[in-house]
């Protein structure tokens, strides 16, 4: 994935489908040509055949002007609802850098890291200075001796992957 992306009206909207329609949607998405991301796993079904599952239930998230957001699903019929923030009484938005660190480290999670189910207790602020998630921020994680970086969007959803500790910068 390259840099943030540059500001041009466009937006990630938090958007609540029916369970397990994620990946009908995303696909519905796709053949709009609207940029979306449902993280997804792959893992052995019925008769062992290989699935494909979303890793968040009922969430997608879609990156789009907020007038297009909306015509998504009044006029394409999109299966979906946003969320809102009762907060600004607007559709809920992730900022870029957010979105951006949260998929770098899905992306680059292991069995050992992931989408977590829980929040941690406050750790110091970080940056990854080295690696794949160079420029990363989040939070650092110690676990039976290994070093996480943690990243959190909306304060409910949050995922973690090793880093070795040497790659890790304290930030204020």
């Amino acid at each position: 994935m390259a840099g943030i992306i540059e500001n041009d009206g466009k937006h990630w909207f938090v958007a609540r489908t029916r369970h397990g329609a994620e990946i009908g949607v995303r696909d519905r998405l796709a053949f709009f040509g609207v940029e979306h991301f449902v993280p997804t796993v792959k893992t052995r079904g019925w008769r062992g055949r290989t699935v494909e599952k979303p890793v968040i239930n009922c969430l997608i998230f879609i990156r789009a002007t907020q007038p297009d957001a909306l015509a998504l699903i009044h006029e394409r019929g999109l299966k979906a609802d946003y969320l809102f923030d009762h907060a600004t009484r607007h559709l809920m938005v992730v900022p870029d850098k957010a979105m951006e660190d949260f998929r770098r480290v899905l992306d680059l999670s292991t069995e050992e890291g992931g989408l977590m189910d829980r929040p941690l207790e406050q750790g110091a602020r970080v940056r990854v200075a080295k690696g794949p998630l160079q420029g990363v921020e989040g939070r650092i994680l110690e676990l039976q001796g290994k070093h996480y970086v943690v990243v959190s969007l909306l304060d409910s959803l949050f995922a973690r992957a090793s880093v070795p500790r040497a790659w890790l910068e304290i930030i204020a």
